[in-house]
């Protein structure tokens, strides 16, 4: 069995209504990226206490920390950015899901990325050795423009740091946009998925759709990581409206046409969630 989540920001900066549309569409974890217009490093400790409670009180829970750790510039200071980890490490605590979405730092543009692997392994590392010190485990996604972005730097980090509290979050649609051959990106990886982005690419639009609906083969990938016995969470990330660096939204609306799209692929395939 899988379990389903989404970026309940994508929905709106109201938690209540998060909750609300989630649970209209069977859904009933968060991977906790913000509320209120706040990511979840910059709320506040009451903003956070309140949340906890109407989470446990609409019988919600976190599949992960959604943080935008290791989604700074690679020359930037890193002893800050480790208090900022620190922090994320004690929401992880907090909210009782010891998971923290994580990237692997933003490279100069026009650098090859290899003049900076050797500073991009050291705070892996370090990273995943405090992850791994507290019990809680690192998703690393790929995205555009951070050292990995490509199946073959990802796969480098994973095998690199090589700790079992950092593994891959396989985010499709983030692959096309680099120009990654999905079949050669999950050939390389699907060992090391432990957590879905469901986010799909139109490339002949550069539009992102429900899943399914566009060149990410995210129907495919499912059934065969659940062939493999995956266990883990799909979490919907569709950007259906907004789709920029830091952001994305969806809408209430639309992010009933995502959350149908993933429903039926897991129903043709015979897919049981939760």
């Amino acid at each position: 069995m899988i379990r389903l989540s989404a970026f309940a920001d994508e929905i709106s900066q109201d938690p209540t209504e998060q909750i609300d549309v989630l649970e209209r569409h069977g859904i009933r974890h968060i991977e906790f990226r913000a509320i209120h217009g706040s990511n979840v490093l910059e709320l506040a400790e009451d903003q956070h206490a309140a949340f906890r409670e109407q989470l446990r009180a609409r019988g919600f829970g976190l599949s992960a920390i959604g943080s935008p750790i290791g989604k700074s510039r690679v020359e930037d200071d890193f002893e800050s950015h480790l208090a900022r980890f620190e922090e994320a490490l004690e929401l992880a605590e907090y909210y009782g899901a010891p998971r923290i979405r994580v990237f692997s730092f933003y490279i100069p543009p026009g650098d090859d990325p290899e003049s900076h692997r050797v500073e991009v392994m050291r705070r892996m590392g370090e990273l995943a050795r405090r992850a791994h010190d507290r019990g809680v485990t690192l998703f690393l996604e790929n995205e555009k423009g951070i050292f990995g972005d490509t199946a073959a730097r990802v796969l480098d980090i994973l095998e690199t740091v090589g700790s079992p509290a950092l593994s891959h979050a396989f985010d499709p649609a983030n692959y096309l946009e680099v120009g990654q051959s999905i079949d050669q990106a999950w050939t390389m990886l699907k060992h090391h998925v432990t957590h879905f982005h469901v986010k799909d690419l139109d490339p002949a639009t550069h539009r992102n759709v429900p899943a399914g609906h566009g060149s990410g083969q995210i129907p495919r990938l499912i059934a065969d990581a659940v062939a493999s016995g995956f266990t883990g969470f799909c979490v919907l990330e569709p950007h259906l409206i907004v789709a920029e660096k830091s952001y994305g939204f969806t809408g209430p609306d639309r992010f009933g046409d995502a959350a149908t799209a993933l429903k039926q692929i897991l129903a043709e395939r015979g897919i049981v969630w939760s």
